[in-house]
């Protein structure tokens, strides 16, 4: 479970979980996650529609799993903290500024 006190510890921690479930989905906590597109007719960049994925656009299964992993051991106060975060790379930026500040 998160502790505040020992964020260094649990940041040392989850790393390690996650590269050994999946090393992309370490990856994908240290990047934006990939949303498929497509160009439309008028060569506009769009977002593909679920129905024209292919298996590569999975991917983004994988940025929800990374997501899960890191905010399962959270308690009230760091959850209240990430919820509105969109992805994985979003809850760990946001959970290394609130413990470990910025530059």
């Amino acid at each position: 479970m998160f502790n505040e006190k020992y964020y260094s510890w649990w940041k040392a921690r989850i790393e390690d979980f996650i590269t050994v479930e999946d090393y992309e989905l370490w990856t994908i906590v240290n990047r934006e996650p990939l949303t498929p597109t497509k160009q439309n007719g008028q060569n506009m960049i769009v977002p593909q529609d679920l129905s024209e994925f292919m298996a590569a656009n999975f991917r983004m299964e994988k940025n929800a799993n990374a997501k899960k992993i890191l905010i399962c051991g959270l308690g009230l106060n760091e959850y209240n903290m990430i919820f509105v975060c969109s992805n994985a790379k979003k809850v760990w930026d946001a959970l290394q500024t609130a413990r470990e500040g910025t530059n």
